[in-house]
């Protein structure tokens, strides 16, 4: 098949956010191939880089899985699998082929040994066929259980050797860790086999586009920037709602729980992007060293503080729409007596010049009202003496919203004089929707991240020690926790969260935005 045309470049690329050129050649090896995150996100993902232009003619993939299937039957599978996507763009079946027709697998258990040198001959006759240069990107889709198996057993099939430069670079998914003693092992025990530069520890939040225009909007605005701080910001609410329940992932989650899996990850990426400092250059290790700043300047939470700081919860049954839906403790695969948190909310401190005073306030939760996952800034009011002195309506303070899923954009709320010879204000809202203003829709969020991980570009993945840092946040939450004394609260599915979770800003003399 001929290659994909490649875009018409205009000069130099302007800076290192922008992504016009193909990514360089490589050998893109997915662990867990016939898995479920390859299926539903990297397989699209990858057709859409296709046709975006962004992927190399010196380009393969190479499957490795437990599945006794042929190459043909492979390649049959994973075009069932791309067909079988909800129409993320139209056309593209050129560029799908384009894919498949680079596509191979090798069967093997993730402990065989015998398998890593089979891949191993893949990889050479790839490399012959395709012109890939000895790049290699192993992409871990694997239970986390294998993350180091897999790891040590490509360093001793010399798979991640990097000679004559050639790169070999290693994916890993979350979780990364149990707590922070876990992850500080998993840490060293990988550093053992590969170094630092040759780790990517992906969080697909970061690959969202409304999560990458953070840095935009705080760093290309001038209007932004220079209120970005406690004189004017009054709290910042972050929320990851989701109206799913554990699904067939009842086993996992009752090991698990909302506030591990959820937090010391994709939130605290969040938090982090809302509140760095400017870093002196978009390189990746000038974006992570303002980030791990932001997490080492987190006052962790006493026991006593949890108390006060920190809510569980757990969905019981309930009503939506007519629809009975079960409670936590009715799933399959969960005890009957589970005391695993389905939802979790904190009030954390930024203890550093921009932030000192300014609350931070992170809920999360499965079963909720509507899927919901935003950063909410709100700014202080401005004087209202002027105001009062003419008896009317005070106005709302100013609230900036950036919405990052299911609907990707950002609004400002601020006051306005409605029509009429009175002076009435009233809150209006001017909203920025990417779908109506770039008409591009459809990404996974893993589009950035493939790419960037095939470029070498790490500033969107996460280093060892932030991965720490978000862990000596959460742990002592996790260990309060246990004790008798946190006792575990209730919602209805279908619900706000719960009662406590509200009290937890009420007593600041604040409110969660309504999830829907």
């Amino acid at each position: 098949m001929s290659s994909i045309p490649q875009p018409v470049q205009f000069g130099e690329a302007a800076d290192q956010i922008s992504r016009s050129q193909p990514a360089g050649p490589c050998v893109l090896v997915i662990f867990g191939v016939l898995g479920d995150l390859a299926k539903r996100l990297l397989f699209p993902a990858l057709w859409n880089l296709a046709r975006e232009r962004l992927l190399p003619e010196q380009f393969a993939v190479v499957g490795f899985g437990r599945g006794d299937l042929s190459q043909q039957q492979f390649r049959e599978q994973i075009r069932a699998n791309l067909q079988d996507a909800d129409g993320r763009r139209a056309g593209g079946a050129a560029e799908a082929e384009w894919l498949l027709s680079r596509l191979s697998f090798v069967q093997s258990d993730f402990t065989d040994a015998d398998g890593y040198q089979r891949l191993a001959a893949a990889l050479r006759e790839v490399d012959q066929n395709r012109a890939t240069g000895g790049n290699y990107l192993f992409y871990l889709a694997t239970a986390p259980e294998f993350f180091l198996e897999v790891t040590e057993r490509l360093g001793r099939a010399d798979l991640l050797r990097q000679t004559e430069g050639r790169s070999r670079r290693v994916v890993v998914e979350k979780p990364f860790g149990r707590d922070l003693a876990s992850a500080r092992q998993l840490n060293r025990d990988l550093l053992r086999v590969a170094a630092e530069e040759q780790i990517y520890r992906i969080d697909h939040y970061l690959g969202k586009e409304t999560v990458l225009n953070i840095l935009v909007l705080r760093f290309a605005n001038g209007i932004f920037e220079p209120v970005w701080n406690r004189r004017y910001i009054d709290h910042v609410q972050i929320t990851v709602a989701e109206t799913l329940g554990v699904e067939a992932r009842g086993g996992y989650y009752d090991h698990t729980g909302a506030l591990r899996d959820m937090v010391p990850s994709h939130l605290m990426q969040v938090l982090a992007l809302t509140a760095m400092e400017p870093p002196s250059s978009f390189s990746a290790d000038a974006v992570r060293n303002e980030q791990v700043k932001v997490l080492h300047a987190i006052p962790p939470l006493g026991a006593r503080e949890c108390g006060i700081c920190a809510v569980r919860a757990q969905y019981t049954g309930g009503e939506v729409e007519g629809v009975r839906l079960r409670g936590y403790r009715e799933e399959e695969r969960v005890a009957p007596g589970s005391e695993t948190e389905t939802y979790a909310a904190m009030k954390l401190a930024v203890d550093n010049w921009r932030w000192a005073g300014v609350p931070f306030y992170l809920r999360t939760g499965k079963r909720l009202a509507a899927r919901n996952t935003e950063v909410v800034i709100q700014f202080r009011h401005a004087p209202l003496t002027l105001f009062r002195a003419a008896s009317v309506e005070l106005p709302s303070a100013n609230r900036l919203r950036v919405r990052i899923q299911p609907e990707e954009s950002i609004s400002l709320l601020f006051a306005a004089k409605a029509p009429g010879p009175r002076v009435t204000v009233r809150p209006v809202e001017m909203r920025f929707c990417y779908r109506d203003y770039f008409g591009q829709a459809g990404q996974t969020g893993y589009e950035t991240l493939l790419y960037d991980a095939m470029n070498g570009d790490a500033s969107l993945f996460k280093r060892g020690d932030m991965i720490e840092a978000g862990w000596s946040v959460v742990t002592p939450v996790l260990e309060a926790w246990e004790s008798p004394l946190s006792p575990l609260c209730f919602y209805p599915a279908g619900s706000e969260g719960p009662e406590a979770s509200n009290e937890l800003l009420k007593r600041d003399g604040y409110q969660w935005m309504p999830l829907k």
